[in-house]
């Protein structure tokens, strides 16, 4: 078996030839105004993919019978699934030699990318977020093999093992509390920053960005997290560039404390907690705008750890440009709430993080129930960024009190009618 080339891929590794992603972004004129699918994108991108690779036939999409529910069908329009029964007249894109592995079992679709990835080709899985756990311990092993293999000089790289969950805990309108569990997340984590990546982007411009870097990098366990419900997009493309390529940035335009240092830094991670985050900002600026919001988005997770930990970090002096020395964050996460703090452990101030996430309370209910239950909502992160502020605490009583009022009257509509309130369901952006 050594003797086989293949048993070291790399040398037969060729680059993928990939489309231009600016090709497929969303025309953002102005934040938060317009809702997408933001896989949509992504799937029109991978669709073109196959078409530019079809004579190295060196690319596969590996989903546990879930690629039209992700977004990702237009794939469909250039592949077929494979499959080598017999096929009749009603099947659908199914054939022999189709280029996308979709079958209800997690561990043979990663299973299956492994292999793949080790012979010196290239792919993507996805699939449900919550379903990812059921091969968490082959990412585990997957990524232990390249901690060790990128020692040996005589070992060539190869590509990334590319992981995208979607219909994420916060969007599983219809399927419950058994679809809701962010936990590869703390999977990936634990795992040493030389080859660990996890990618949080906000919309479907960063989906893209993130996709591109993802496929062109090499010994790599990449981790990406969106969902495919239709969602608000935040940035054109080339801020959508630059926010990815430093992996976190400050929205001025969400924020109101542009030339000052701020009273209070809303952050956030992940598309849902991005929402909820860029809404409790505008819903203070509208009610106080005395109180002075720095708004921050991190799209790129590693950048939270020191640099001695992972090479994306970010140093100290970044840090505190970004996040303050000494001001309250509140910081809305994707995942379990304790990542943050074990990420930032060890940073300045550490406690005056307060971290709002996923804490294990689901149900089938409706998107803004699902942040309500967990406290993660716009109206729970302007309580705790009111609380948190010295400067204006005379002034926050009778708004926190409207906050809670708005989340009563949330849970009695909710209810009644089976839907969020218009307020929330329709919100865009406005100046």
């Amino acid at each position: 078996m050594g003797a086989n080339p293949h048993a070291n891929g790399g040398y037969l590794l060729k680059d993928l030839n990939l489309p231009p992603f600016v090709d497929y972004a969303i025309d953002v004129k102005k934040p938060a105004t317009e809702h997408h699918e933001s896989t949509r994108q992504l799937g029109k991108w991978m669709r073109d993919i196959f078409t530019n690779n079809k004579e190295e036939r060196n690319f596969l999409l590996f989903c546990p019978d879930e690629t039209n529910s992700n977004r990702l069908g237009n794939i469909f329009e250039v592949e077929n699934r494979r499959f080598v029964e017999p096929i009749i007249s009603d099947d659908d894109n199914l054939a022999p030699d189709g280029r996308v592995m979709e079958v209800l079992s997690e561990h043979l679709c990663q299973g299956w990318l492994e292999g793949y990835l080790l012979t010196g080709r290239h792919g993507i899985f996805a699939t449900y977020e919550a379903f990812a756990m059921v091969s968490a311990s082959m990412t585990t092993q997957h990524t232990k093999w390249l901690e060790e293999g990128v020692k040996l000089p005589w070992r060539q790289d190869i590509a990334s093992l590319n992981i995208l969950l979607t219909s994420t805990c916060w969007r599983n309108d219809h399927n419950g509390f058994s679809h809701q569990g962010p936990g590869l997340i703390d999977t990936v984590l634990s795992k040493k920053g030389n080859v660990a990546r996890i990618y949080l982007p906000p919309d479907a411009n960063c989906l893209l960005s993130v996709g591109d870097h993802c496929l062109r990098s090499r010994n790599y366990v990449n981790l990406i997290v969106i969902d495919k419900q239709p969602q608000l997009q935040w940035l054109n493309m080339q801020d959508a560039i630059d926010h990815c390529t430093r992996g976190f940035s400050t929205w001025h335009w969400a924020s109101n404390a542009k030339n000052v240092e701020p009273d209070v830094v809303l952050a956030c991670a992940g598309d849902i907690p991005t929402l909820e985050t860029v809404a409790a900002a505008w819903w203070l600026r509208q009610h106080i705008p005395e109180l002075k919001v720095r708004v921050v988005n991190v799209v790129d997770l590693m950048t939270l750890y020191p640099p001695y930990l992972h090479p994306h970090g970010m140093d100290e002096a970044t840090f505190e440009a970004h996040f303050t020395a000494d001001k309250p964050v509140v910081f809305a996460f994707h995942g379990y709430p304790r990542a943050i703090h074990e990420i930032i452990h060890g940073r300045a101030n550490a406690p005056r993080f307060h971290v709002r996430g996923f804490n294990e309370e689901g149900t089938t209910t409706t998107p803004f129930d699902m942040v309500v239950l967990n406290s993660m909502s716009r109206y729970h992160l302007c309580i705790e960024a009111l609380r948190r502020s010295p400067r204006v605490r005379s002034l926050a009583a009778p708004l926190i009190q409207e906050c809670n009022d708005q989340l009563s009257k949330h849970h009695a509509y909710v209810r009644s009618h089976l839907e969020d309130m218009p307020e929330i369901r329709d919100w865009v952006w406005t100046d």
